[in-house]
């Protein structure tokens, strides 16, 4: 069960045609973005393959605690290459990314998905 479908459970009073309808995953962000999104893919893949070499690609919070600074730190070098080879606009969005998917899980808005560890 993805955590649209968690939400869903989680909220039975709302129509949950009209819910899954105002949520355009496909036609309002990946056909919008879709170069982004795979520079994003890119970013993870080689976070995991530095931070937890030879495991299967997951986010492991315990390597991923100051999203904000992160975040802010590649902000001042965006436009340019890091070290690694990727995009520090890339690392920007991965830790927007990252930083969101935090607040929707404290404020009850999304559960944790089965691919993050804690």
């Amino acid at each position: 069960m993805n955590s649209l479908d968690k939400f869903m459970e989680n909220n039975e009073s709302r129509d949950v045609a009209s819910e899954r309808k105002a949520t355009p995953i496909f036609s309002g962000v990946l056909n919008y973005f879709p170069d982004a999104i795979a520079s994003i893919s890119r970013c993870s893949k080689k976070g995991n393959d530095q931070h937890n070499p030879n495991k299967p690609l997951h986010w492991d919070r315990s390597k991923s605690g100051d999203e904000k600074d992160a975040l802010a730190r590649h902000l001042l070098e965006s436009g340019t290459i890091d070290t690694d080879g990727i995009r520090h606009s890339t690392k920007v969005a991965w830790r927007a990314l990252a930083n969101l998917q935090k607040e929707l899980e404290l404020e009850g808005e999304a559960p944790l998905s089965k691919y993050n560890k804690i």
